[in-house]
């Protein structure tokens, strides 16, 4: 029947017996007459349509719908039904504990139970009902009782010598009769009873079962044969939270100040979960091993209590000769919750009695606070399962280091109480972090988490096992162990300066350096110096084309100067000898240089006494590592460095075994992939600076690359700092000319070689024959074809002779350093005046996945691909025809460009440069120049520079260059 919300209703709670859930109650909303009675209309009510009869209804009431629906059959079957099944399946099949799973039906009732509780505390203002058989949910109305009853359980000892046990129950003072009354429990968690009517619930929350049995039983016979297991594990804890009257055991009540007792133990995380369940049920607890647990507990008399034990009174049994005695003891909780926050204040969070520490922190903590404690009263023992005896007094450690002539002495020692233990003896368990060790008489000693931190570098990075010595070059490491107050140093001052490195003294040039440098390159000739008076290995790091050639020549004369007593070996790329080959030339003409290169090299290295610099390549190095291990030079220096990046490759292994008195290193990009580069080239200049591989990676690579530990970055970046000079663009701009140029000279491969001179000798003896007979003016042309071949062939012998098979250095050179270029984030212009061979440069970008942008004669949308270099900042290259860009064009994205051959008039050069050289461009522009060694490109280059005039006069025909040749010229070019 439906219930009208536009009439009188009142909302009634009805009490209903389940066949196997047991008492449940459901919400009804009730129409009532114009006498304000209840009538027979009616309709159920939930939390789905509460809303509707929102008027009369209160906060309660929403409160009460939704517990109710959720103990109903349905609901109940819905939230525990394995499957979808009918009710009489589920319950006689599932849910009968004889036919089925008696787990799911504890499971089930505490669910219903629990909520009924609760269902009964929000009734006492409610109407409450009891539900007749036909459903009628008004039958019989039910009061549940304003006040809480008690209950006191009486166990007497009768005379056949069994103990009779019975509770009784009293309410506002009065006894209850309850047995034999057709009482009935309604609820068991907690109890409540129904009695004539009337609903009670208790003062002390009791579990309905201890009443259910006296319903209809006088009494429960205890017979003497099982008192005392009765009496331990049910009356002793019925006493914990009842009144009991007894005459058939003694109860005494004691009370005690109580004494606080701090255990410890091991424990392996995987157990900590389930320790800690109690005290931190949400926390996440991480899964290392060797944590320590520590358990709080008081001791009250002989008696100990858990801290974690929530029981106010807690009661043991003592069985005498003549009977049993239950010490009831109550709790002191204001004095132990004191004692509790004095741990707390100190650092040990103390959930219910239990926290969990790492094993470092766990001895740190103790070792600060143990003496403390004692003294206000707390008792520390050890628990410990293991067997293990720990030591828990004071832990301090002096270290000191001392400068001796070429190392550092480190002396130290470690006291674990009474015992001093030499600080070299930790070495070890720093390393493997096995924080346990073992002390002379048995105790095993923690060592602190924090030196872990503090010492590893130094136990990593020093020598010896009796004593230790750590390198001069670790100087930033002491340096650190001094500021943080962790050693006392003693150094001479002499090397304190090394902390001042960037006021650094000046030394003059030496007077055989031909040239001038620039202030910053003067200030990183000065630090070579520095570096090199103490011994040090050093990384002149400059951005490529700040001048690390120059400044190293600059050193190297200097040393040639002051006596070096043997060669210096220089190793780099087989396509930089011929640049080192020049600058030498151009800077040190005094410097008696030895190309070490070639099938055909003298291998007695004592022939290398007679020079002052050696240059070799890395591979040369790979092959003759035995015969080059022979000598002891002055320096070893590796230009473009990266190339020992990788610690287990055969060169850089090669290039470690070889001797020398200075290393040095040069590199515009000391860390190209990982930071794994970096230690093998910081461990080449200064062996041991950054410990042995496998620490580097565990300690420096793995936090950095992988965890971004910026302590770690920092740490590293101290211990290279000293050895370490690198210079950008953007820092030393306002020291630049506008524009700086270089040469690069490119060694041709044996295939190209056979070619140009093959062609070489064909136009020579033609031409100069027909020059000897008929003059310069009939050879013009016969000239122009023949040095375009020759040119064509510098390049690419692919541009003359399309079988061509082989490869051309000049564009192994320039692929190289567009690499480089892009790699760093600059922008690049690619001039060359064949379209061939910028054909071959870009087939050569295509497939390293390089985009570009391209400009020829023949391109239609010129401004087009101009906008994208421009404005595109994936496209860093663009590769241009000098004729068709060198003029006209605005390409200041670029701050480098590539000039792949040279032209007679240097004139159409410096128009293609400044294409990015113009109004508007923010950066230095770094100019290359591409030369074929031993080449008529080289010659082309010598000729610009003895027809300056012409470059003056800014002559744009290439022809009247030409014309303009003298029979020397020409014999020079072709020689």
């Amino acid at each position: 029947m439906k219930v009208f919300t536009t009439q009188p209703f009142q909302v009634v709670y009805s009490l209903f017996e389940h066949e196997y859930l047991g008492y449940q109650f459901e919400s009804f909303v009730v129409q009532v007459n114009s006498r304000g009675q209840l009538t027979l209309q009616h309709q159920n009510i939930s939390a789905k349509n509460a809303s509707e009869f929102a008027s009369g209804l209160d906060a309660d009431d929403f409160k009460l719908m939704p517990l109710i629906d959720q103990i109903q059959q349905d609901a109940v079957l819905k939230k525990f039904s394995p499957k979808k099944m009918s009710p009489v399946d589920f319950f006689l099949k599932v849910y009968d504990p004889e036919k089925g799973d008696k787990t799911l039906q504890e499971t089930i009732t505490h669910y219903i139970q629990v909520r009924m509780g609760k269902i009964l505390e929000l009734l006492r203002n409610k109407q409450t009902f009891i539900m007749g058989k036909d459903g009628e949910p008004t039958w019989r109305k039910v009061s549940i009782a304003p006040e809480k009853a008690s209950v006191l359980f009486h166990f007497h000892r009768q005379d056949d010598g069994n103990t009779h046990y019975f509770p009784t129950i009293k309410y506002a003072g009065q006894k209850l009769e309850f047995m034999f009354k057709n009482a009935a429990l309604i609820c068991y968690e907690p109890a409540w009873l129904m009695l004539n009517g009337v609903i009670y619930s208790f003062e002390k929350p009791i579990d309905g079962k201890k009443l259910q049995p006296f319903l209809n039983k006088r009494q429960i016979v205890i017979s003497r044969s099982i008192e005392e297991n009765y009496f331990s594990k049910f009356v002793a804890l019925l006493l914990e939270s009842f009144d009991v009257y007894a005459s058939a055991f003694e109860i005494k009540k004691e009370k005690y100040i109580p004494e606080p007792q701090l255990a410890f133990s091991t424990i392996k995380a995987a157990n900590v979960p389930g320790l800690l369940a109690r005290a931190q049920p949400d926390s996440k607890i991480d899964r290392e091993p060797d944590k320590i647990l520590f358990e709080l507990s008081y001791k009250y008399g002989n008696q100990e209590v858990q801290a974690a034990e929530n029981k106010k009174i807690s009661v043991s049994l003592e069985k005498t000769p003549d009977n049993f005695v239950f010490h009831r003891l109550v709790r002191d909780a204001v004095r132990e919750k004191e004692f509790c926050k004095e741990l707390n204040s100190r650092g040990l969070e103390m959930k219910n009695g239990v926290a969990v520490l790492e094993k470092g922190a766990a001895f740190a903590w103790l070792g600060s606070h143990i003496s403390d404690l004692e003294e206000q009263g707390y008792t520390i023992k050890q628990s410990d399962k293991s067997g293990k005896n720990y030591f828990i007094g004071d832990v301090t450690v002096e270290v000191g280091i001392t400068e001796k002539n070429d190392w550092f002495d480190i002396y130290g020692i470690v006291r674990f109480g009474e015992f001093e233990i030499p600080f070299i003896k930790l070495k070890s368990h720093i390393l493997t972090k096995n924080n346990e060790f073992m002390l002379p008489n048995g105790q095993v000693a923690i060592i602190p988490d924090e030196w872990f931190t503090q010492y590893i570098e130094l136990f990593a990075f020093s020598e010896g096992d009796e004593q230790l010595t750590l390198r001069k070059h670790h100087m930033a490491l002491v340096n650190d162990l001094y500021n943080g107050n962790l050693a006392t140093v003693t150094m001479s001052r002499k090397l304190e300066k090394l902390r001042e490195f960037e006021t650094i003294e000046d030394h003059p040039l030496p007077a055989g350096f031909r040239g001038e440098l620039r202030p910053y390159q003067k200030a990183g000739y000065n630090w070579l110096h520095f570096v090199q008076n103490y011994k040090f290995g050093g990384c002149l790091a400059d951005d490529m084309g700040l001048g690390k050639t120059v400044q190293t020549l600059a050193m190297l004369q200097h040393r040639k100067e002051h006596g070096a007593e043997s060669a210096t070996l220089l190793v780099m790329p087989t396509s930089l000898i011929y640049n080192w080959l020049h600058e030498a030339q151009k800077f040190t003409p005094e410097l008696r240089v030895l190309s070490y290169t070639g099938t055909y090299r003298n291998k007695d290295v004592s022939h290398f006494q007679d020079y002052d610099v050696v240059l070799t390549s890395y591979g040369i190095v790979r092959l003759d590592a035995e015969l080059l291990q022979q000598y002891y030079f002055d320096y070893i220096i590796l230009d473009e460095s990266q190339a020992i990046k990788n610690p287990d490759s055969t060169t850089s292994k090669a290039v470690r075994s070889l001797k020398s008195k200075h290393r040095l290193i040069l590199t515009g990009t000391p860390v190209e992939n990982s930071t794994m580069d970096l230690w093998s080239q910081m461990s080449f200049i200064n062996p041991g600076l950054l410990g042995n591989q496998h620490f580097f990676r565990n300690e420096f690579l793995k936090p950095i690359e992988k965890e971004k530990d910026e302590q770690k970055t920092r740490k590293l970046h101290a211990l290279i700092k000293p050895f370490i000079l690198r210079r950008h663009k953007s820092q030393v701009a306002k020291e630049l000319p506008e524009k700086i140029e270089h040469t690069t000279y490119c060694k041709m491969t044996e295939e190209q070689e056979h070619a140009y001179e093959e062609t070489k000798s064909y136009y020579r003896n033609k031409i100069l024959t027909n020059l000897e007979e008929n003059g310069p003016g009939n050879t013009q042309f016969m000239l122009l074809q023949g040095l375009m071949k020759l040119r064509q062939i510098a390049n690419h012998p692919l541009m003359a002779d399309p079988n061509y098979e082989g490869e051309s250095g000049k564009i192994k050179e320039v692929l190289r350093m567009t690499k480089n270029v892009v790699g760093k984030g600059h922008k690049v212009l690619i001039f060359s005046q064949f379209v061939k061979h910028l054909e071959i440069v870009r087939a050569a970008l295509d497939e390293r996945d390089i985009v570009y942008a391209y400009l020829d004669g023949h391109t239609k949308n010129r401004q087009e691909q101009v906008e994208l270099f421009q404005t595109d900042e994936t496209i860093q290259v663009f590769l241009i025809s000098l004729k068709a860009g060198g003029v006209g064009l605005n390409l200041t994205a670029a701050d480098y460009v590539f000039i792949l051959d040279p032209w007679w008039n240097p004139a159409v050069e410096a128009q293609a440069i400044d294409r990015a050289h113009r109004i508007g461009q923010q950066n230095t522009v770094f100019t290359y120049k591409f030369i074929t060694k031993d080449s008529v490109e080289e010659k082309i280059l010598a000729l610009q520079n003895r027809k300056l005039q012409l470059v003056n006069d800014l002559i744009s025909i290439d022809e009247n260059v030409i014309k303009s040749l003298t029979k020397e010229d020409i014999d020079s070019l072709l020689s």
